[in-house]
């Protein structure tokens, strides 16, 4: 089985001595050593008045960073909404996989219309969820 671990690569707060994406990317080398198979590259924000730079994809840099820097594959999060862009993360090499939450909170079938949107009439034949075949 595929060992996996989620860390935070920033806490948004590098000048006033937070956890940086360098001390990151040191620390996925150490858990690849480990044995690590993959890192799903995220961020935190315990630390009060931090400012964060929210956007679409804001958080693909440090999986970048990690896949490139660490060589271990990496997953990426943030704010990734629209299938074009998660197919542009994955087709430009910024990450291995991107990861969904809360846009699939809000439709279930993303997968499915992403598909849809992409061309991908492959993914289309896989079997659906009961309730999505009988609503269509």
């Amino acid at each position: 089985m595929p060992l996996t671990w989620r860390l935070s690569a920033t806490d948004w707060a590098d000048e006033r001595g937070g956890w940086s994406a360098d001390e990151t990317v040191e620390l996925a080398r150490r858990l690849k050593a480990a044995g690590v198979d993959f890192i799903d590259v995220s961020s935190g924000a315990l630390i009060p008045g931090v400012k964060i730079p929210v956007g679409p994809g804001y958080q693909v840099r440090f999986a970048e960073r990690v896949r490139r820097e660490a060589g271990i594959p990496a997953a990426t999060v943030g704010l990734i909404t629209e299938p074009t862009h998660a197919d542009a993360i994955i087709r430009n090499g910024h990450a291995d996989l991107v990861m969904l939450a809360r846009e699939e909170l809000r439709d279930p079938y993303w997968p499915w219309h992403a598909a849809r949107a992409l061309g991908q009439r492959d993914a289309l034949s896989l079997p659906l969820p009961y309730d999505y075949a009988v609503r269509g």
